[in-house]
Parts: C-alpha cells; sequence; structure tokens
C-alpha cells in the first residue's frame, strides 16, 4: 500500500508522465504526447501490472478537473487506453456501498477509516492459497489474521463497508481519504440478498 501526492494540475502531470520509460524502453521516446505502458509503469514503479497501473493513475490524477484528466487519459497510447478502459476505476462513497460493484475490479472510495480492533468484532474469512509441491490448495483464514481491517460508515446513511490491506505497511489514519484497490469477496459472508460480501484491499491512498 502506497501514500499518493496526486498531481495538482495537468502541466505536472503530463511531464511526469511523459517521461521516456526507463533507460532500455529505447523505443519510448519522452514528451512526445503519447503516454506509454513503460512511461505509467516508471512513475507508478511497477512493471507488468497493468491493472495496477491504471489504478495508480485514476487516483494520482483524481484532483484534476475533467477537463484535464481527459486529456491525459486522450494522451494514453492506443494499447493503453484499451487497458484503461477494462480497469478505470469506479469512484463510490459509503452510501452508495460496493455490492454493486464485480468482483476484482477497480475502485475508489471516499471516507474516514475505523480500525476493528481483532477477529472477535469481525469474524470475515478470506481464501488463501497452500503450495505444497505442484498442488495448490486453498484454506479459508480469518481475514484480521492477514489484513489490518477497516469500516468506512457514511453518517447520512449508516451504511458500511469493508477496507483491508496488508500488515506490512502503516496501519491508515483515521482521517478523512480517498482509498484506491480492487474489490475482493469474503468466503464465509453473505449480504442480505445472499450474494457473497464484499470487501476492498487497499493498494493506494491519499489524505483529503
Amino acid at each position: 500500500m502506497k501514500k499518493i501526492i496526486p498531481f495538482e494540475n495537468y502541466e505536472e502531470a503530463i511531464n511526469e508522465l511523459d517521461n521516456g520509460g526507463r533507460f532500455y524502453n529505447i523505443l519510448t521516446k519522452a514528451e512526445d504526447g503519447v503516454i506509454s505502458p513503460a512511461e505509467l509503469g516508471k512513475v507508478a514503479g511497477l512493471f507488468s501490472d497493468k491493472q495496477k497501473m491504471i489504478l495508480f493513475l485514476d487516483i494520482a490524477t483524481s484532483k484534476l478537473n475533467n477537463t484535464h484528466k481527459n486529456l491525459i487519459i486522450s494522451s494514453l497510447s492506443n494499447d493503453l487506453q484499451l487497458v484503461y478502459n477494462s480497469y478505470k476505476a469506479k469512484e463510490i462513497v459509503p452510501s452508495e456501498g460496493i455490492e454493486m460493484t464485480d468482483v476484482s475490479s477497480n475502485v475508489i472510495v471516499t471516507g474516514v477509516p475505523k480500525k476493528i480492533a481483532s477477529k472477535s468484532n469481525f469474524n470475515g474469512f478470506i481464501m488463501v492459497p497452500i503450495v505444497a509441491g505442484k498442488v495448490t490448495t486453498f484454506s479459508m483464514i480469518p481475514i484480521v489474521e492477514t489484513y489490518n481491517v477497516y469500516e468506512v460508515t457514511d453518517i447520512e446513511s449508516s451504511s458500511s463497508y469493508i477496507i483491508a490491506h496488508s500488515k506490512e505497511f502503516k496501519k491508515f489514519p483515521e482521517t478523512k481519504m480517498k482509498i484506491a484497490g480492487a474489490v475482493k469477496e469474503l468466503s464465509d459472508k453473505k449480504d442480505k440478498t445472499g450474494a457473497t460480501k464484499l470487501y476492498v484491499e487497499a493498494l493506494y491512498y491519499l489524505e483529503i
């Protein structure tokens, strides 16, 4: 999970993103008006995970107005625009919930995360792979054993959703923020309709 300092304006964004890529990207040119996957990957600190690249781009440009953000998107190379259309993040607030969001899709959520102290307060489970030789099996473990888990609640509607991030990273401050991540399933939880309950695995955030 990484704290993001968003671009303040279009000029800063295009200068950072149209960067020529890494030294071995000999076919990529800086300041040519086209943002390639290699250039976006350089800024995001990624090499091949295009879904995470798009998530980074969406939260890093979240302070730009629509006109300037659309200019950035129109500067993406043709192949990167196709990737963007596949992984573009949906922005939601707690009152909307994430129940209608597809599993594994990118989202950016806004609110104040409140840490869930222990599995006695939240007993959701996740499936984790266990590899033994060439055989991979899955086991259910409490999510709080692997993740720091938070609840984000909308005061007006009282609806909420669950945010989680790896314990390898620092805990979220309890302040209003945008959190970008991917939608995942809780293996043992159902919502009111009987569907599997969802949570957001946080990858990036910025304080508002």
